[in-house]
């Protein structure tokens, strides 16, 4: 059972993402750019219009209109949902420039910002711009990936320093992506191959190997969330406000936390076993909903194959009764075809009389049509006038 549940973790788990920051897989074909030496363009040449909100400005190709009024309608909501992290909102208006299909994507690229080949979607937080392909928000993730820009640009736009690890966990708690399985099997991989990374590793560099990508992204996105769940909005809050002061990240969680990142980092890998090793796939309420799936499954795969063995039998029980019903009528048809033969042969062949006991006679009937020459009837054997007959010949003897 155990080893099942190992390998359903591991088939859970998505091969290589696409790359994000720095050449490394990212979560949802998004990319970020640091660079604040970039010069944004006022208005590229290919924007047709421009759609405005309290928060953002869209603007937006002539292929694009439709899906930017869309946008239009919810970006203001996706962005109130960010205090529920970060504890604040960011400052100023952010501009969104969107797009349809990979010609207008790049050509709405700030000069020297160009976007990745695998790119859907790309942030310059520095400038409070987003650069997106209208086709991506249809997508089963665009709204994961809109939110994982906002989230760049929120930290960028609150304080121009973080480390990766805190960028991607908040981002990754915007958009709800911590709360996946496959984030569960890579941090179940991690924790049961003893590969959980220290924080002080993932604060610049990222992992090259996918699978340490996983694992990296997912530890992230489960630390920030403790963290958040454990000091609350208020606690976020004066972290940002510590960070946004010019404070290293570490001075600034200390004074927000009232505890070290190296202790606070330790505590929360010693009950990672707890969540994420052999005991909670024994007693987790995830594994009785998980066994509860496969009940349903094999219940309704036994009720498929019950009723077709049902509806087999029935077809067996009909055909059986129509070849009984086949054979009573053939036997029938064949009673009423041999009925007539003998009533026929009753009305053809009479009973002759029989002679004295004894003898048997085998002479043949006399022939009544007869007539004499004379107008005399026949004269038939046995005669009471004439021993002889009338014409004085004797009866034929009998042969015996």
């Amino acid at each position: 059972m155990r080893h099942l549940l190992v390998l359903l973790l591991l088939l859970a788990t998505p091969g290589a993402r696409a790359q994000g920051p720095g050449g490394t897989p990212g979560p949802h074909g998004h990319d970020v750019v640091y660079d604040a030496a970039l010069v944004p363009l006022t208005r590229p040449a290919e924007v047709s219009g421009e759609v405005t909100t309290k928060r953002f400005r869209i603007l937006h190709t002539a292929a694009a209109t439709a899906a930017a009024h869309e946008l239009a309608r919810q970006i203001e909501g996706v962005r109130d949902a960010f205090g529920s992290i970060l504890g604040k909102d960011w400052p100023g208006v952010t501009e969104i420039r969107l797009g349809v299909g990979r010609s207008e994507f790049e050509a709405l690229a700030l000069p020297g910002g160009k976007p990745p080949g695998w790119a859907v979607a790309l942030a310059y937080p520095a400038h409070q711009i987003i650069l997106l392909d209208a086709l991506s928000l249809h997508a089963p993730d665009g709204q994961q990936t809109l939110r994982h820009e906002l989230a760049h640009v929120a930290l960028g736009q609150l304080a121009p320093e973080w480390p990766r690890w805190f960028q991607e966990g908040v981002a990754q708690n915007v958009t709800g992506e911590h709360f996946s399985i496959t984030h569960y099997a890579a941090l179940f991989r991690a924790v049961t191959q003893e590969r959980v990374f220290h924080f002080e590793h993932l604060a610049r560099a990222w992992p090259d190997v996918p699978s340490d990508v996983e694992i990296a992204y997912a530890q992230s996105a489960a630390f920030v969330a403790h963290l958040s769940s454990k000091f609350g909005p208020q606690g976020m809050a004066a972290l940002v406000d510590g960070v946004a002061r010019g404070e290293p990240f570490e001075t600034a969680f200390g004074k927000a936390f009232r505890t070290s990142l190296l202790v606070e980092e330790t505590a929360w890998r010693d009950g990672l076993a707890a969540r994420y090793g052999w005991l909670p796939l024994t007693t987790s309420s995830a594994l009785v909903w998980l066994g509860a799936s496969f009940l349903c499954v094999a219940a309704y795969a036994r009720r498929r194959q019950q009723r077709a063995a049902r509806l087999a039998e029935m077809a067996a029980q009909d055909a059986a009764e129509d070849a009984t019903l086949r054979l009573l009528a053939a036997q029938a048809a064949a009673a009423n075809a041999q009925a007539p033969l003998a009533s026929a042969a009753d009305a053809t062949w009479p009973d002759w009389p029989s002679g004295p006991p004894g003898t048997e006679s085998h002479a043949p009937p006399p022939d009544t049509d007869a007539v004499l020459a004379d107008g005399a009837s026949p004269d038939f054997p046995g005669d009471a006038d004439d021993e002889d007959g009338p014409h004085g010949r004797p009866p034929k003897p009998t042969l015996h």
